[in-house]
């Protein structure tokens, strides 16, 4: 049994490891592709409150937490 811990830590912790890494990636993509756009993310969000694209924001997260989750999970 101590065996079999071991081995479930360490595959927690590598899974862990690339989720977060997936994540990464796909946050940097989101944020070059905003990039993109005529219109500054931060300035709309903090100095223009729009409440809208802050969800828009993160729902895009939510989402992608999802997917790279049940990619890891199988």
């Amino acid at each position: 049994m101590p065996d079999h811990l071991g081995a479930q830590i360490a595959s927690v912790l590598v899974f862990g490891a690339l989720g977060l890494a997936l994540f990464a990636v796909a946050f940097v993509v989101i944020i070059m592709i905003i990039k993109h756009v005529p219109l500054s993310v931060r300035k709309e969000i903090e100095q223009d409150h729009n409440t809208a694209l802050a969800i828009i924001i993160a729902s895009m997260i939510l989402g992608i937490s999802v997917i790279v989750a049940a990619a890891i999970h199988g």
